[in-house]
């Protein structure tokens, strides 16, 4: 007599299908924009052909137009062209971020949930003492030991981000390993590792995509808040924080500040709007 033994996620993936066919029609938009925000940061150069380096003096601190769709800065550069050229480092550098929360994250909380015993107890002392201390905080420490660099700002970010992907990787894998069908498989003679592979960690890494897009949406506040306050790369740059630093300078033209402002804004909720539909198909 033999015993078969399967997942749950046949079912998972057969309503994450039929959740995907009935997609609002704000996700819709949000998706919209995301993949807008993902192809500027691939292919700036065929959304403008302005340059985002050089201006032209007499076109100063112009308003909105049909040439100049937000404007041009305090150098005659079209503000348009540099939202779109500062897209791929704001982008990429979420990504980074997400990244290193993932993957650093995901197996402590791994190792804690699987292993248990003193490991669980030290990985899990480890985590809440990053939880202590707050996330922009320690992505400050960290961006001020490795230095002011855009991509040093991603990989404070990730740091900041790893105790909350242990934390709910720890759960999900005490979760799932007490479940009957993995415990159906080591009554089956399946090994540790077997188990660990073929069932705890695919079903554990469901509530990580969620979480991934949700930190995806924070990164970028959280770079560009650092860019603000110029942690990241200097001026010509134009990350989206650092082009509100600058705009902040010249408040009589607010389209300055609010242009770059409202793109981040714009895209953050997006990706929040989307994690939070992730979740509900979940």
């Amino acid at each position: 007599m033999s015993l078969v033994y399967s997942s749950p996620l046949s079912g998972v993936e057969q309503s994450g299908w039929k959740a995907a066919l009935r997609m609002p029609p704000i996700v819709a938009i949000s998706f919209a924009i995301v993949v807008l925000v993902i192809a500027w940061s691939i292919a700036p150069g065929l959304f403008t052909s302005h340059s985002p380096f050089v201006g032209v003096p007499a076109d100063k601190l112009l308003g909105p137009s049909i040439e100049h769709w937000f404007g041009t800065d305090h150098l005659g550069r079209d503000l348009y062209t540099r939202v779109v050229y500062g897209t791929a480092s704001s982008v990429t550098s979420a990504l980074v971020a997400v990244v290193i929360g993932v993957v650093a994250g995901g197996l402590i909380g791994l190792m804690a949930g699987f292993l248990g015993g003193w490991v669980d107890v030290v990985l899990a002392r480890f985590v809440d003492v990053l939880l202590a201390i707050p996330k922009f905080l320690l992505a400050v420490i960290v961006v001020t030991a490795i230095g002011f660099e855009t991509i040093n700002a991603a990989i404070a970010t990730g740091v900041s981000a790893v105790a909350i992907f242990a934390r709910v990787s720890r759960a999900e894998v005490i979760k799932t390993r007490q479940a009957t069908f993995v415990e159906a498989s080591f009554l089956a003679g399946g090994s540790r590792w077997y188990i660990l592979w073929r069932h705890i960690l695919p079903n554990a890494s469901r509530s990580i995509l969620p979480l991934a897009v949700l930190q995806f949406g924070e990164s970028i506040l959280i770079i560009a808040s650092l860019a603000f306050l110029g942690y990241g790369d200097p001026p010509p740059a134009s990350d989206w924080g650092l082009l509100i630093s600058i705009g902040k300078d010249y408040l009589k033209w607010p389209w300055l500040v609010y242009a770059p402002a409202f793109v981040t804004i714009l895209t953050v909720l997006s990706v929040n709007r989307i994690s939070r539909w992730l979740r509900r198909t979940d």
